[in-house]
């Protein structure tokens, strides 16, 4: 029985063959497959971590752009893990204001602006992006700006009327 099952499928295979077109193998066919992308693949390891001297100031310029409206504070800066830094902004004038900010890191960096008592951001930012908030001062006021990493990282910020 199992002889007469594999002559029979070796009759009916026999007797199926596929034909290709003509210049589907010809080796000196000059169309290529476009390069694939693909949406999902990672991210370089190394992207994410900090930099010094003149990659920190390309950086930056990098990820805060020419600012529409008057810029008034721009800070920057290295972190080591576990550091915390704050800076105070000049007197600004009462207003709307775009504040812009971004990190590169391994890992989230959180940022804290104040006005007085008056917490008007409160952000842990996932480094490779940026964000930018609008606040509203209802009077001259100067901005506290906390950074604080738990990773080494790189921080920059952007304070401009809007």
């Amino acid at each position: 029985m199992v002889l007469s099952v594999a002559v029979f499928l070796g009759t009916v295979l026999s007797g199926c063959a596929y034909e290709y077109s003509a210049d589907h193998w010809d080796d000196e066919s000059t169309s290529a497959a476009p390069p694939t992308t693909d949406a999902a693949l990672p991210q370089d390891p190394h992207l994410n971590e900090p930099v010094t001297g003149e990659e920190l100031d390309d950086w930056v310029d990098a990820v805060l752009p020419d600012a529409e409206g008057q810029v008034l504070h721009t800070g920057f800066g290295t972190l080591e893990a576990d550091e915390e830094r704050k800076e105070t902004t000049a007197q600004l004038p009462k207003g709307t204001y775009a504040v812009t900010l971004a990190c590169r890191s391994t890992r989230r960096v959180s940022f804290s602006i104040e006005n007085g008592e008056d917490e008007l951001v409160d952000l842990s930012l996932r480094c490779g992006t940026s964000r930018v908030n609008v606040v509203q001062l209802a009077a001259d006021a100067s901005l506290s700006i906390k950074v604080d990493a738990n990773a080494p990282a790189n921080f920059a910020y952007r304070v401009s009327r809007i």
